[in-house]
């Protein structure tokens, strides 16, 4: 059975991004809902959005590492677009009140230089398709009330998505094993956690030619200059009005989030 009324279930959630009011999760009334009705879901909300004037940016790709696979319950990752509108520099201010129950994820982030469309892409050809990399946060957050989510609830809500921030140089990956790349983050000066690149689906780079197939699947490609999110390398972190938070790349360098002290 297709998902019941997935454009209403688009507007609720456009509804809570715009007054940041979170709603049920859809599986508390439909606990059948799948990955295919979130990505329904998604495919209605994403119209909304890009009709209030923003943009598709690049995309983030979820669920890359196996804890989250296992939490979640699903053996895949899950993807949506970034909107332009949700990306910050690096060491930019970010408004707590515009998040609902935002967290922090220190993220490998990849901008890509050709054109790559699936299916059929090998980690190879994405390799070559990236200009390089840069350090980057992934804010996410749920419009569903109290990270209740099942799968279809988080896919149906851009994966949640809240907004990214990124460092401004691109460093070219040509001689560097992304597997290897190692992180830490602090929070307000203390050590939280650290991770390598190989949480991301064994290799960040294949996080890029997983997402090249399964959206040319639907006739989309990764464009020139589109930024690929490649999935958290710890567990995510909540974020607090006044926290900084810094996380330190091998290779790449370092990125700040600095929340601002408003009331979250």
């Amino acid at each position: 059975m297709p998902v019941t009324d997935a454009p209403a279930k688009a507007r609720a959630l456009y509804e809570a991004r715009r007054t940041r009011v979170p709603i049920a999760p859809f599986t508390d009334a439909e606990p059948d809902l799948g990955m295919a009705d979130g990505y329904a879901i998604q495919q209605e909300l994403v119209p909304l959005l890009l009709a209030d004037g923003d943009t598709i940016v690049g995309h983030k790709v979820g669920l890359t590492s196996k804890p989250m696979q296992r939490m979640i319950g699903v053996d895949s990752p899950d993807h949506s677009p970034v909107l332009g509108s949700t990306v910050y520099a690096d060491g930019d201010v970010i408004d707590p009140a515009g998040f609902i129950a935002p967290k922090a994820e220190a993220e490998i982030v990849f901008v890509m230089g050709s054109r790559l469309a699936g299916p059929g892409v090998t980690v190879t050809a994405a390799r070559q398709a990236i200009a390089g990399a840069v350090a980057g946060f992934e804010i996410v957050d749920s419009r569903i009330a109290d990270w209740r989510i099942k799968l279809a609830d988080t896919v149906a809500d851009l994966a949640s998505c809240g907004a990214i921030v990124t460092s401004s140089r691109i460093v070219p990956i040509e001689g560097i094993d992304t597997r290897l790349l190692g992180m830490t983050l602090t929070r307000n000066g203390e050590l939280v956690d650290t991770g390598a690149g190989a949480a991301a689906l064994g290799d960040p780079v294949a996080v890029v030619a997983w997402l090249a197939n399964v959206l040319g699947a639907n006739g989309v490609a990764l464009e020139p200059g589109h930024i690929v999110m490649t999935g958290a390398l710890h567990a995510a972190v909540p974020m607090q009005p006044g926290d900084v938070f810094r996380a330190e790349f091998d290779r790449l360098g370092a990125v700040t989030a600095r929340v601002g002290k408003g009331t979250a």
